[in-house]
């Protein structure tokens, strides 16, 4: 319970205020009468207080506290705080003239009351505006514990952050860049606009700037990474504001200085879904959604209860991973049910379970393992996780006559090399032939490529070779991959969830695919590392079922445009699909008896890129690639 003196001590700021605001008020009426008098040869002695001077200041007063003056802080005093002041003393004039009119207003000079409102303002006003001015200047030349500051762009994300940093006292501004030749001179906020962004590695020096702050959040990828260069290029550290979209969705917050990360640099444009579609498709729904606490999974999770789901199912081996999404999802949406399935989907007693606990009408089946060169060596687990817990998953919503079944799929199936691709190509074929023999569940899969900062991905493992001093280690000098950030991903595969049709195979258009290479020498030069001299890079050949490249669809799998330009469409293939069904009984068996060349020859029969990709991996020779750990870093 709070202390009368801790009470006291908290309402003194604001009592001041206010004494200060009435006497005022008791000035400014007293200066105006003695102004009007002085001017009579024989001016009559004026009261220091009488009852008049009591309803004025009864009456103004009651005025300010109505208007709210008191809510506002003197330290952040600018134009609406003196607008409010304004119309305060107008409104108090009226309501004086109410009051007085009572006595003919006998004793008050009409000039007193037409000078009142514009005289009390300019007593109120100014002591707030100089008390403002002392503080910054107070701040302003704390130089030695205050970081110098340049910043780049001089709009009103520039100026706006101007005024956060004064307020902070840790950073002082020194001045402005921006390549828009009009503004060079001018002052924003009291500081100038010194030269254009190319001009900052001399005008960082010339300044003292200690750090460099990107505050233009409307730059493309392409404008971004030539800012970045030259920032590189001075030496500093720096910064850039958040982009609105970003600070809307909760992913930063206004006014915060984040650095430069390697999916702003990706040549990606914003992702912008048919919303009003999406929620039309997903209002009032329940959906169910397998591996929910994956990268993927969890990031559905989200999209999807941001959209209008009512229920969600979340169904996750890994205990600690439903913890965390769990508690997640019922932190950021605290209406929506939660419905928890601790198990995995591969069983078939679990997926009765979660299915007739929930009735979900919709399935997003986001449980897979993925990591190409560990599934390598662990065929088995591949087949079990990637094709018989799908097909195990997918029969189960035929039977509890779930709506939509989506199948996150990769584009790694398009031409299998490896046994991810192979197990994901032979997921997307059980779904395609089942959608065949039902007509009540719609089944789509999605395909799409890497995701920036998922588990395992090569983002996280390049960020901590870098925080270790290195090497950084690539596979291929000419490697390449898409790529794509979690969120736009799951955007896009919702969209294709609500707009697809029966058998639809989507794929996502990643852009342009990104070399591995230059995606390291990137990384290693937003950590303020130079590639070669502070982090070396060394290329270790392809893994054990890598490509150079990826492809996106097959050649004979003629894609067209959707409604959504993000969204491409397949025509399926043909294949026997019946063989298909009756194979993954062979698999069963082969899984049981942990057979992995019966595996191997049945994935191969209907994938003859997968066979050839074995058989070669099988003849080629192994070789050990050195990793020289200890001398790469005198590099």
């Amino acid at each position: 319970m709070t202390s009368w003196r801790d009470r006291f001590t908290s309402a003194m700021p604001k009592v001041a205020v206010v004494g200060h605001d009435l006497l005022m008020v008791w000035i400014c009426w007293q200066l105006l009468h003695a102004g009007r008098y002085s001017m009579l040869p024989n001016a009559p002695d004026l009261p220091m207080w009488d009852w008049r001077t009591a309803v004025v200041l009864v009456a103004q007063g009651l005025v300010f506290w109505r208007v709210g003056l008191y809510r506002g802080l003197w330290r952040f005093a600018s134009v609406p705080d003196l607008w409010n002041i304004f119309k305060a003393s107008f409104l108090g004039l009226v309501a004086i003239l109410v009051a007085l009119s009572f006595d003919r207003f006998t004793g008050v000079p009409m000039s007193v009351l037409v000078v009142y409102p514009f005289a009390l303002s300019a007593l109120l006003g100014t002591p707030r505006l100089l008390y403002r001015a002392w503080k910054d200047y107070q701040i302003a030349h704390s130089a030695d514990t205050s970081q110098r500051v340049l910043i780049l762009g001089a709009g009103r994300a520039a100026e706006a952050l101007v005024r956060d940093l004064r307020r902070t006292g840790a950073f002082l501004p020194v001045g402005y860049l921006d390549d828009a030749g009009q503004l060079l001179g001018a002052k924003i906020q009291g500081l100038p606009v010194l030269g254009a962004i190319a001009d900052a590695p001399s005008i960082a020096r010339e300044t003292a700037a200690k750090l460099l702050v990107i505050a233009i959040p409307s730059l493309d990828a392409a404008g971004l990474q030539r800012i970045v260069a030259i920032c590189e290029s001075t030496g500093l550290p720096f910064r850039m504001v958040p982009k609105l979209t970003n600070v809307l969705e909760g992913r930063s917050l206004p006014g915060e200085l984040r650095e430069v990360a390697i999916e702003d640099l990706l040549n990606r444009k914003p992702v912008m879904p048919d919303w009003k579609l999406v929620r039309g498709w997903l209002t009032g729904k329940t959906v169910l959604v397998t591996g929910a606490g994956g990268s993927i999974g969890s990031e559905l999770c989200r999209q999807v209860s941001r959209h209008g789901a009512s229920r969600l199912v979340l169904l996750e081996v890994d205990e600690l991973a439903l913890l965390t999404i769990d508690s997640d999802l019922r932190r950021l949406f605290p209406d929506m049910e939660v419905v928890r399935v601790l198990g995995d989907c591969g069983d078939p007693a679990v997926m009765r379970y979660a299915l007739g606990r929930a009735a979900p009408d919709a399935v997003f089946h986001a449980a897979a393992y993925k990591q190409v060169p560990l599934l390598e060596e662990q065929l088995r687990e591949a087949v079990r996780n990637n094709i018989l817990a799908t097909e195990n998953v997918a029969r189960a919503c035929v039977q509890a006559g779930v709506g939509t079944f989506l199948f996150i799929s990769t584009d790694k199936a398009v031409e299998p090399a490896n046994v991810l691709g192979a197990t994901k190509r032979y997921a997307e074929m059980i779904c395609q032939s089942l959608d065949a023999r039902n007509v009540a569940t719609r089944f789509v899969t999605v395909r799409f490529g890497n995701v920036l900062d998922s588990a395992g991905s090569v983002v996280p493992l390049f960020r901590e070779q870098i925080r270790q001093g290195g090497p950084v280690t690539v596979t291929d000098q000419e490697v390449t991959r898409y790529f794509m950030t979690i969120p736009e991903a799951c955007q896009l595969i919702v969209q294709a969830a609500a707009s697809a049709s029966h058998g639809a195979i989507y794929t996502l258009d990643m852009g342009e695919p990104v070399p591995i290479r230059v995606l390291a020498e990137q990384m290693i030069r937003l950590a303020g590392k130079q590639p070669g001299q502070d982090i070396a890079i060394v290329y270790t050949g392809l893994r054990p079922g890598e490509k150079l490249h990826e492809t996106l669809f097959y050649a004979d799998e003629n894609y067209r445009p959707t409604a959504h330009p993000k969204i491409l469409e397949a025509d399926a293939r043909t294949f026997p699909q019946e063989q298909v069904l009756q194979q993954v009984l062979r698999l069963r068996e082969a899984v049981d008896r942990y057979d992995t060349e019966a595996m191997e020859a049945i994935l191969g029969n209907f994938m003859p890129d997968f066979s050839a990709a074995r058989d070669k991996e099988s003849e080629r020779s192994a070789t050990v690639v050195p990793f020289p750990a200890r001398e790469v870093r005198r590099l």
